[in-house]
């Protein structure tokens, strides 16, 4: 029974961390064993309390590992999408980001990522970056399939072909489910290295948000209100540079849905400074049916 004791007690030792937080959470050392010290915990504890958190010390590093795994494989298909402009400097401007699908050619981004106009003179061409830092590349891209509406874009480039990820089925995901979403927040000051955040689902919504005035009402928000479709919110912060990212279960790496806009409080410099730390993102539901919409087979 002391060999069994002692191995406990080494388990929580090293687990000393979580081993405060559920002591804080269910209130059983600190509050009802105070005159005791962390070295008799085991003697002190429920037996089926010290076997809950001995099990959940066990699992939560493996979680971790996988968690880490899963973002190592979700990386090499994240790419930044921007503006390349030859006889111009700096040459390239990133606007957002993307993710690569299929066959390794395809690229799924935001419209609203894209320019609204190119300078022709200036032989201006939509842009796909890959790789990191200095060391990126760049992909001139052609614009294959967009909708308004769902706020996606569809580009192909040549070449050889990028890792893809793989894009879950068109079933919402329930609230509660923990996600993850990579790209580059910040990416036009801070470069192209892939930043990686995680959350969870905290709610399934229309995509209509109320305005605070009348006057913040457009065409596009009153079009949006007479056919609201759902989208998720997010208990999770982005930035600018992070639209058009993937948003993957954190388990799988299946990308669930994209990354599009974040609530704003105030002013828009307000999303860098105080940001409101809800974000929204448009289910991969919608980017199959602009899949099919315009014949695209991944």
């Amino acid at each position: 029974m002391n060999k069994v004791s002692d191995i406990a007690k080494n388990i929580v030792y090293q687990s000393l961390p979580l081993t405060i937080l559920f002591a804080v959470r269910f209130k059983v050392v600190f509050v009802f064993y105070n005159k005791y010290r962390l070295l008799h915990l085991g003697k002190v504890m429920p037996r089926y309390m010290l076997l809950l958190l001995i099990i959940t010390s066990l699992f939560v590093p493996y979680a971790q590992a996988k968690f880490v795994d899963v973002v190592a494989k979700i990386k090499p298909s994240v790419v930044g999408v921007g503006i390349h402009t030859p006889t111009s400097r700096p040459q390239n401007i990133l606007r957002g980001t993307g993710f690569v699908i299929g066959d390794g050619r395809y690229i799924v981004t935001n419209e609203h990522v894209l320019p609204t106009l190119l300078d022709e003179s200036l032989l201006q061409k939509v842009a796909v970056f890959i790789g990191t830092g200095r060391n990126a590349k760049v992909r001139k891209a052609e614009v294959v399939a967009k909708s308004s509406l769902y706020d996606l874009a569809i580009l192909k480039i040549s070449g050889p072909a990028l890792p893809a990820v793989t894009l879950a089925n068109s079933d919402f995901y329930p609230d509660g489910s923990a996600i993850a979403f990579t790209g580059f927040p910040i990416g036009s000051v801070l470069g192209l290295y892939p930043v990686t955040h995680r959350g969870i689902i905290a709610s399934i919504t229309p995509t209509v948000i109320p305005a605070v005035s009348a006057e913040q009402i457009n065409l596009k928000m009153l079009k949006r209100m007479k056919n609201p479709y759902l989208v998720y919110q997010l208990d999770a912060t982005a930035y600018p540079g992070n639209s058009g990212s993937a948003l993957y279960d954190m388990e799988t790496g299946d990308v669930v849905g994209i990354i599009n806009k974040v609530f704003v409080q105030g002013t828009k410099e307000a999303v860098i400074s105080t940001p409101s730390g809800i974000t929204y993102a448009i289910p991969v539901k919608y980017l199959h049916q602009v899949l099919k919409d315009n014949n695209i087979k991944i």
